[in-house]
């Protein structure tokens, strides 16, 4: 998750809009030094995107000549095999690694972010095998079956904030990198996906924007609600995986999050995206609405995501709806229960994908990690997980009656933060 845009004032007076919106879980005795007020209602996720506000934190942090320096990430290097007829076995790693500089302009705070993911060169030809997974394209062939590698650089942006009174903070958001206020958190940085290596089969109709080539936001926070527009690229990425695929910023989106308590996020938005896919040449209008819960235990924590998506593709006149329950148990400290329970609407699992049928998929994943090492340079965990499926019987023949995939993989992250 991308820690939010924190904001510096005196614990004996309270804390402004500006401050319940940008000041986060912090380390304690940072906290003392830096003289940061309690934590708020709600925190910056992937781009302008909130979760709770009790949600964990890891990161590396230092001070330099008036910057805030922050660095997280995630690292996944494991075996993957995908069941059935058209399964592949694969060695792969999923990556990123999130680095954000931040300091005061007078009343106004600013973050600069960048990301970056090695998965150009870590992810197997043509992509992570995924049995079902739609969206994108390899050697001008649309990707099925298979989860795309993330761009070299995923973000470039700056975030800046700005208290008009004690409860409405404007924000400005933007960069040749970024994500429109569109869906709810992107998955990597979501704590309920937080020990799961693997892209949701909904990703392309809940938050692949979240790598967009050109991005500019403006909205408010109002007490615990904001309400937030953008003007984007809606193209995916290309084939290319290092360079800026920029174009014309003429898609659009709007959200509005609320946030009514710090264990607690809410969000609905909608968009239009103008040729998403480099294969088909109608547009895409994109509605989403997600509840995300955070509760902070004893000797660990709890997050569970619910998430809708909707793509309409007026060219088609076809919807497809996309349904998501994932949930992530912290317990006793070194140990991680998770599952990914999805339904999810697919018409593009052959090639004629603009005349055929959609399909109602399934995909249920069980899986764990062990942390082997909790240190202050990291924590490095073991995991495994296994994902069963339903789909129609019209896909036996293709996919076999009965496909089981398994992940085997080894976890690297930065330490926790302490509450």
């Amino acid at each position: 998750m991308v820690l939010a845009a924190m904001s510096a004032a005196q614990e004996s007076s309270p804390p402004s809009a500006g401050d319940q919106q940008h000041m986060q879980h912090r380390h304690a005795g940072m906290e003392k030094d830096m003289n940061m007020p309690a934590a708020p209602a709600a925190q910056f996720a992937s781009g302008t995107s909130w979760i709770p506000a009790s949600s964990p934190q890891h990161m590396w942090m230092s001070t330099l000549a008036g910057w805030r320096l922050m660095a997280h990430g995630e690292l996944f290097v494991g075996y993957n095999q995908q069941g059935g007829p058209l399964g592949a076995g694969k060695l792969e790693s999923q990556n990123w690694l999130m680095l954000m500089q931040e300091r005061r302009l007078g009343a106004a705070t600013l973050q600069v972010r960048q990301m970056l993911s090695a998965e150009p060169l870590t992810a197997p030809h043509p992509g992570y095998p995924e049995l079902f997974q739609t969206g994108e394209t390899y050697q001008g062939h649309a990707l099925v079956n298979y989860q795309h590698p993330h761009d070299l650089f995923s973000e470039l942006s700056a975030l800046l904030s700005v208290p008009v009174s004690e409860k409405v903070t404007w924000l400005l958001y933007g960069g040749p990198a970024g994500e429109p206020a569109l869906g709810p958190a992107a998955f990597p940085h979501r704590i309920s996906a937080s020990e799961n290596p693997a892209a949701p089969l909904g990703h392309h109709t809940q938050d692949s924007t979240h790598i967009s080539y050109g991005v500019l936001t403006s909205g408010f926070v109002i007490d615990r609600f904001k309400i937030e527009a953008s003007a984007f690229n809606g193209r995916e990425p290309d084939e290319r995986r290092y360079n800026f695929d920029l174009a014309p910023l003429d898609s659009w989106s709007a959200r509005l999050s609320v946030a009514p308590g710090r264990n607690w996020v809410a969000q609905y938005s909608y968009g239009h995206l103008v040729h998403p896919e480099a294969l088909e040449a109608g547009n895409t209008n994109r509605q989403t609405a997600s509840v995300a819960y955070n509760r902070p235990l004893a000797a660990g924590n709890w997050a569970t995501t619910l998430i809708w998506g909707r793509n309409f593709k007026p060219a088609t006149r076809r919807a497809q709806n996309s349904y998501l329950l994932e949930s992530t148990l912290n317990f006793a400290r070194r140990n991680y229960a998770y599952t990914r329970l999805e339904l999810v609407d697919k018409d593009e699992l052959f090639a004629q994908a603009l005349s055929a049928a959609s399909y109602r998929i399934g995909a249920y994943t069980f899986g764990g990690v062990r942390d082997l090492v909790q240190g202050s340079y990291g924590q490095l965990g073991l995991g495994a997980d296994v994902t069963f499926y339903s789909k129609p019987l019209a896909l036996d023949p293709v996919y076999g009656r009965d496909p089981v995939s398994l992940h085997v993989f080894l976890r690297f992250r930065p330490p926790a933060m302490q509450h």
